[in-house]
């Protein structure tokens, strides 16, 4: 398993309708999430990358995906400074690789 609802079950005192609309959300957003770090990557828009970065960390992070929250927190850090950008790619492609694992995992959530 790629998510952990746990959290967002705690939250929403278990409103299974809340929880499946937030994984909407969820799915919409990290696809766009997804472009839009290629982009910065590509640009080498390490602010932009910064930023968005920070967004995503949060937003794994509500749906229990601790790895690629540090992962991402790690990303946020060094690409204000511009610190090891070689490495971003790499981040970058696992951020792509466990959403789409996660999407289609809170596909079957009922």
């Amino acid at each position: 398993m790629k998510t952990d609802l746990s959290y967002l079950e705690t939250m929403t005192e278990g409103d299974k309708v809340l929880i499946k609309e937030l994984i909407g959300i969820f799915s919409t957003q990290v696809v766009e999430y997804s472009d839009q770090l290629d982009k910065f990557l590509e640009e080498e828009n390490w602010t932009g990358l910064s930023k968005l970065a920070h967004k995503a960390k949060s937003t794994v992070a509500i749906m229990g995906m601790k790895e690629l929250s540090e992962k991402l927190k790690q990303l946020e850090l060094m690409s204000i400074e511009g610190k090891d950008s070689e490495s971003y790619a790499s981040v970058i492609e696992f951020f792509n690789s466990e959403c789409k694992e996660a999407v289609l995992e809170l596909q079957h959530y009922r």
